[in-house]
């Protein structure tokens, strides 16, 4: 028995009209691992051309969940049955040829293929695992796409090309929502004031409020003079800085600076550093 079937994300027309095709693919692991790469973007329309075994049981040994993907695999005997209704089909190569053929990257690819899906389906070729596709079968596509893997060691397992494709056409996609202004997937969440962060970034008072805390501290315990400084507090004043400390962050160094304070002098510190103590406690 296979494993059953992960939930899928969701149907898009985009993603229904992109068809990934393998061309008589040699060991049925292989197509299984293919997808898994193709759900794992969000793709989900497999066509496989006479391939030496499918379905058994490796193919959904390896799918891992992307059952219903081989489920709803197409098996056809010819390449040309499987590429017949679409309006733009673009294979896999790593070879140069006599006569030049149009060559794009993957980004390039998946930017095509989005530009044509609306008019119907877009085919994108795999070859065979031992020497990809023959001659005949790269001339029956519009483009050939070029993955420029080490030239020392070019040669790409089949679901590895299949996922750095399907990966392309997935970020793609993804630039695409929201009304141009992309997927939340596609922002960066870095430093407090980013969507998403849990604490809102530190205010420029409690920053140098800490600075004031940290530099006596560093005075208590003989580490710092005041009188020759040298350049220890804009040392550290950079370094803190280029962290972007949120809320919860100072109220932490806060309480750490006065437990070093009540270590070295015995005494609890009065004021906004008591303050900030019970705060980094309360948050904590």
């Amino acid at each position: 028995m296979h494993k059953p079937a992960l939930p899928q994300e969701g149907n898009d027309t985009f993603q229904d009209q992109i068809r990934i095709v393998l061309v008589e693919t040699s060991h049925s692991g292989n197509i299984g691992a293919v997808a898994r790469a193709m759900k794992n973007m969000g793709l989900g329309n497999l066509w496989l051309v006479n391939p030496t075994s499918f379905p058994d049981e490796t193919s959904y040994a390896r799918s891992s969940g992307a059952s219903d993907v081989l489920d709803n695999a197409q098996v056809v005997s010819s390449l040309d049955e499987a590429i017949t209704d679409c309006v733009l089909v673009m294979g896999t190569s790593a070879r140069g040829r006599k006569v030049p053929w149009p060559v794009i990257a993957p980004p390039d690819a998946a930017r095509k293929a989005s530009e044509h899906a609306p008019a119907g389906p877009v085919a994108l070729v795999f070859g065979r695992e031992n020497h990809g596709l023959s001659n005949e079968e790269l001339q029956r596509c519009h483009f050939h796409i070029h993955i420029p893997s080490n030239p020392d060691y070019s040669s790409l397992n089949l679901a590895m090309a299949v996922q750095v494709v399907c990966y392309e056409l997935r970020m793609n996609y993804l630039r695409g929502l929201e009304g141009g202004e992309g997927s939340p997937y596609l922002k960066a969440m870095t430093a407090p004031g980013d969507a998403g962060w849990d604490v809102p970034p530190a205010p420029v008072n409690d920053v140098e409020g800490f600075f004031s805390h940290l530099e006596q501290v560093l005075v208590d315990i003989d580490f710092h003079r005041r009188e020759n400084p040298r350049q220890l507090m804009t040392r550290l004043r950079r370094l803190f800085q280029r962290a972007r400390l949120d809320q919860m962050e100072i109220n932490i160094l806060r309480g750490i600076l006065t437990a070093v304070q009540k270590s070295s002098t015995g005494k609890a510190p009065t004021g906004n550093a008591s303050e900030a103590d019970e705060a980094a406690t309360g948050q904590e």
